[in-house]
């Protein structure tokens, strides 16, 4: 139990210092330019239980826990750009839906230091194949674990509500069929 509530305690600090560094940018966010990019939720199903698990990988350049995502792709839609990202990033394909489940805040740090707010929309990948090998093999961790453990990993506060409703979603989904 302490080790629990330890934990919930360290990501909770996380999520207020990540809010306190996203308030300094109120106004950016507000009226200046924010950035488009697009992700997935990767996903499957356990046929052993009634359970599902998700993805997610490390970022390259801070090591923390993320999900696949990336900028815009000339001539590609946002639904195929995060399906294109899970790929590259962590070696998944599947079937992934066109509309958004949702859209996250958060900073991104540029290579020259600064760092500019990003809207990220959200789009679930049902996972049917991992690959052993794909682009960014070797530069990103990459973990299947529940929802409430990925929930527990990000550090955005909106992405960890939005990994806690996709787990609802995808639970309500296997119950209809």
């Amino acid at each position: 139990m302490a080790s629990s509530l330890s934990a919930q305690q360290k990501a909770l600090r996380r999520s207020e210092s990540f809010l306190s560094e996203l308030a300094s940018h109120a106004d950016e966010l507000l009226h200046g330019q924010v950035h488009e990019q697009y992700a997935a939720i990767c996903y499957r199903k356990l046929p052993e239980c009634d359970e599902a698990e998700m993805l997610v990988v490390t970022s390259r350049e801070s090591g923390r826990w993320v999900v696949p995502k990336g900028w815009p792709i000339k001539g590609k839609k946002p639904h195929e750009v995060a399906a294109i990202e899970a790929y590259e990033e962590a070696g998944v394909r599947g079937k992934v839906k066109k509309k958004p489940f949702g859209y996250f805040t958060y900073l991104k740090q540029l290579a020259d230091g600064n760092r500019v707010p990003c809207i990220v929309g959200l789009h679930l990948l049902e996972v049917d194949q991992t690959l052993q090998d794909f682009p960014e093999r070797g530069q990103r961790r990459v973990e299947w674990v529940s929802f409430v453990e990925a929930a527990n990993r990000v550090r955005e506060p909106e992405l960890k509500g939005l990994l806690l409703a996709a787990e609802r979603k995808v639970r309500k989904a296997k119950g209809r069929k």
